[in-house]
């Protein structure tokens, strides 16, 4: 008899490597609706190449500075807060390590151990590591792996980039009579597989993902359309 084979990863690696992809894929999905909006807003309101540029390029690096900034501010938030309960922790474990094992042992319990497997497997992960037993079971961090606010700045900042270049270049690349319409297919095409990309990862059922994200940026790149041809036409 054959021993059975377990192909599917496992670990909080994997958990983690899932949720970088998905904020990458969410922060280009920003990058294309917020950029083939302005672009296309103001495409409404003139044709002219080096105004349709200046604004994209504003609106791309707008937008890639100000998700950068906010995602910095989030994750050192985050890692402040994780870096604070760590040291209440390690404190805990100094002053009262009894009360922490007991407390340990009631949390592992908790989990459906027995009280007297789990006053076992508290002492071995206590002599073993007692801070990243706590970390782990109580807090749910992982020590060893704290979010990195640069990191997570310079991968929000590159995704809403690479994002807003797709509609940036659909709407000043082609001739006149084209831009429109190419940039309007580029980026339904890219929202497309953003939204499938993102359903996907979430282990979700594609279609209805797709046209949410679709739809969203139809009706946002439709509705900066027409403002920007009502201000086209009244001269502002």
């Amino acid at each position: 008899m054959t021993e059975p084979t377990h192909d599917e990863p496992h670990g909080g690696a994997l958990g983690s490597r899932l949720n970088w992809l998905r904020a990458a894929v969410l922060g280009a999905n920003d990058g294309i609706v917020s950029t083939a909006g302005l672009v296309v807003g103001v495409a409404g309101a003139t044709d002219s190449r080096s105004a349709l540029l200046t604004a994209g390029l504003a609106g791309l690096l707008a937008g890639s500075m100000s998700m950068a900034a906010g995602e910095y501010v989030s994750v050192s938030t985050q890692r402040d807060s994780e870096m604070a309960a760590l040291a209440v922790e390690k404190r805990e474990l100094r002053e009262q390590p009894e009360a922490e094992l007991r407390e340990l042992t009631d949390l592992l319990q908790a989990r459906g151990l027995s009280r007297d497997v789990a006053r076992e497997a508290a002492e071995q992960l206590t002599g073993r590591d007692a801070l990243r037993a706590h970390a782990s079971v109580e807090l749910g961090i992982n020590p060893d792996e704290l979010t990195n606010p640069w990191h997570a700045a310079g991968a929000s900042f590159l995704a809403f980039t690479v994002g807003a270049l797709l509609p940036l270049l659909a709407i000043v690349l082609p001739p006149a009579a084209w831009r429109l319409g190419v940039t309007v297919l580029s980026v339904l095409a890219a929202l497309v597989l953003t939204g499938w990309s993102s359903a996907r990862l979430g282990a979700a059922r594609p279609g209805r993902a797709v046209l949410r994200n679709a739809a969203g940026g139809a009706l946002a790149m439709a509705v900066t359309y027409a403002a920007g041809t009502l201000l086209g036409e009244v001269g502002v």
